[in-house]
């Protein structure tokens, strides 16, 4: 039997989704039923928001008000980096531990940093930049033809200044 639901609440869903596409709809049923909406619908939802992160794992949030959907795609710091370059699609079936190289501006790490800055815990836009510093290291990118972390050294001792653009 089905759980009371409320029309007027809120609901909010968060759902992985790789390449654009969501998986089976068998995997969506049993967060969306509850909720009384069709799983291939939100299917077909999420798969137009998603269409520009093709080859990029991220996450979607899903907003149930009065039985109407809204969707909005919560992309980590990882893919944003990865999107900034404009590398191509890849299968992820088929092209295993894939070896990222190139080189990123550091003004494209402050917008990154910018735009995330709701979800980090830092009190200043530096703290934030050091953390897509730190990622943008995991990924294996260079910024500005330096090392990543030689930059947020440079932010520690204060050479490197950080403003908002």
């Amino acid at each position: 039997m089905l759980p009371k639901f409320n029309p007027n609440a809120i609901k909010v869903v968060y759902l992985r989704c790789t390449n654009g596409k969501v998986g089976a709809t068998s995997v969506l049923a049993p967060k969306i039923v509850p909720l009384r909406l069709s799983p291939k619908k939100i299917g077909d939802d999420i798969a137009k928001a998603t269409g520009d992160w093709q080859g990029l794992r991220i996450t979607v949030k899903l907003i149930v008000r009065n039985r109407q959907l809204q969707t909005e795609v919560v992309s980590p710091a990882s893919a944003l980096i990865i999107k900034v370059l404009k590398e191509l699609p890849r299968d992820r079936k088929k092209q295993k531990n894939i070896k990222h190289s190139g080189n990123i501006t550091f003004d494209e790490i402050v917008n990154i940093a910018w735009q995330m800055r709701h979800r980090f815990l830092a009190r200043e836009l530096s703290g934030n930049i050091k953390e897509i510093l730190g990622t943008t290291q995991s990924v294996g990118y260079n910024v500005d033809v330096c090392h990543p972390h030689d930059i947020i050294d440079d932010i520690n001792s204060g050479s490197v200044e950080c403003l908002a653009s």
